[in-house]
C-alpha cells in the first residue's frame, strides 16, 4: 500500500538531504568506516544545511518545525546512503527533546546555536559497564559541593563519545531516594577529570564513535542541570519513547531497502540455467519478508502520526521497538542467505546491514526489557 505518510514539503525536504549525502557523506563514509570516527567538518555542513536540530527554535538557529515526519526523512535517506556511521540520529532524535524542552532559558541561549549548527556535537551517557538496560542500578554519582555537582563514575557505548562536546550525563544525586534520586547533568568538553576512554571496536556500525566515558572529580556547576534535579528518571521515561521510534522508523527503513536491493538481485543472479526468485522457496521467503514488511511500514505510519498528536505510549514504543527491530535482523539474515556466498562478501550491501543490524535489538533497551515493559501493563 502506498504511504500517506510524507506531504510534498518532507518530499522536497528528502531531495535536499539526499543532495548533501551525496555531496558530503557518501564519497567520504569508506575512510569514516576505517577511522573508526567521522570527520567533524561533516557535522558543520550538516548544519549549514539545516539538518540539525529541525525542530528546535528558530532564533537558535533551528528549523522551528515539531514535525518527526522530518526526523524519519532524514533517517531513510542516511539508510539509503548507507551512512551509518553519522550520529544524526543520536543528536536530532534523542538529544533535541532534552536539548529543547528541559533546558531553560540561560542553557538554550548557550547550548543550542551550537547544537543547530553542528559547532556542539551532543550525547548522552546512560550504560555503564555494570548497568545497561537496567538504569535504577547505574552507580555514576553526582555529590553537592556548594552551589556545584562534583561526578564520578565512568559510562560505556556512548554513541559519539569522542566527537562529542556536550554529554548528558545520567548520575545518582541522591542514593536513599531511589528513582528519584538521579539527576541530568550536561558535563562539557574540557571540565577537568573528564576523560574519554577507548574508541570501542564494534561488530558494525564502524564509522560511529562509540566510546568509554570517565568522570574523576569533575565539578558542574548547578547551572548544567538539565530539567529538575531528582527527577532524571521521570525525565527519561518522558523521552525514551522517541528515542525508541527513532531505532523502529530506522528499522524497517534498513529493512525495506535490503529487500528491495534482494528482489533485484534474485532477478538477475541465475542458478541451474534460471533466476534464483524463480524458485518456488525463494519466492515464498520473499513473500514473506514483503508481508512482513508491509505491515510494519503500516504500523510506524501510525506511530509516528500518534507521536505527532502527542498520544505515542511508552508501551507504544516498547512494542515498535522490539517487533521492528527483530524483524529486521530476520529479514536482513534471509536476504544474506539469498545472495548465497557474495552475501558474505563486505562489498555487498547486505554483508553491511547485516553488520550493522545486529545492535538493533540491544540499544535502546534490549528486546526482552521491551517486552518486560508490555507485559506490566498487561497486570501479568
Amino acid at each position: 500500500m502506498k504511504t500517506t505518510l510524507y506531504d510534498a514539503e518532507h518530499e522536497a525536504f528528502r531531495a535536499s538531504v539526499r543532495s548533501f549525502l551525496d555531496k558530503h557523506v557518501v564519497p567520504f563514509h569508506d575512510q569514516w568506516e576505517k577511522d573508526g570516527i567521522v570527520d567533524r567538518a561533516v557535522w558543520l555542513e550538516a548544519g549549514k544545511q539545516g539538518l540539525l536540530g529541525m525542530d528546535s527554535p528558530v532564533e537558535f538557529g533551528g528549523g522551528g518545525v515539531k514535525d518527526f515526519r522530518y526526523n524519519c526523512v532524514l533517517n531513510e535517506e542516511l539508510i539509503r546512503a548507507g551512512a551509518t556511521g553519522f550520529g544524526l540520529t543520536l543528536h536530532n532524535d534523542v538529544m533535541a527533546p532534552y536539548m529543547n524542552e528541559l533546558t531553560t532559558d540561560e542553557q538554550k541561549a548557550r547550548w543550542l546555536p551550537g547544537f543547530t549548527s553542528g559547532e556542539l556535537i551532543t550525547a548522552i551517557a546512560m550504560s555503564e559497564p555494570g548497568a545497561g538496560s537496567d538504569l535504577q542500578g547505574l552507580r555514576t554519582t553526582a555529590v553537592k559541593d556548594g552551589s556545584d555537582f562534583i561526578v564520578n563514575g565512568s559510562k560505556t557505548f556512548i554513541t559519539n563519545g569522542i566527537n562529542s562536546d556536550l554529554v548528558l550525563v545520567v548520575a545518582r544525586t541522591d542514593p536513599e531516594a531511589g528513582a528519584r534520586g538521579f539527576s541530568l547533568l550536561m558535563i562539557e568538553r574540557g571540565m577537568k577529570g573528564f576523560e574519554r576512554g577507548r574508541n570501542l571496536e564494534k561488530v558494525g556500525l564502524k564509522a560511529q564513535d562509540t566510546a568509554e566515558l570517565f568522570f574523576d572529580d569533575v565539578r558542574v556547576p548547578a547551572t548544567n542541570v538539565v530539567g529538575k534535579e531528582g527527577g532524571g528518571f521521570i525525565h527519561l521515561m518522558e523521552k525514551l519513547p522517541q528515542e525508541r521510534l527513532s531505532i523502529a522508523v530506522n528499522a524497517v527503513a534498513a529493512a525495506r531497502y535490503i529487500f528491495d536491493v534482494t528482489v533485484e538481485y534474485c532477478k538477475t543472479r541465475t542458478a541451474f540455467g534460471k533466476p534464483i526468485g524463480s524458485f518456488q522457496h525463494n519466492r515464498f521467503v520473499l513473500a514473506e519478508m514483503a508481508t512482513e514488511l508491509e505491515f510494519a511500514e503500516i504500523y510506524i505510519e501510525k506511530a509516528v502520526r500518534e507521536h505527532n498528536a502527542g498520544r505515542y505510549t511508552a508501551t507504544d514504543a516498547a512494542m515498535a521497538k522490539w517487533f521492528t527491530t527483530e524483524m529486521q535482523k530476520r529479514v536482513v539474515d534471509r536476504c544474506l542467505q539469498l545472495h548465497g556466498g557474495y552475501g558474505y562478501m563486505t562489498e555487498y550491501r547486505v554483508a553491511k546491514a547485516f553488520q550493522d543490524s545486529r545492535i538493533q535489538t540491544i540499544y535502546g533497551g534490549t528486546t526482552e526489557v521491551m517486552k518486560e515493559i508490555i507485559g506490566r501493563t498487561l497486570g501479568v
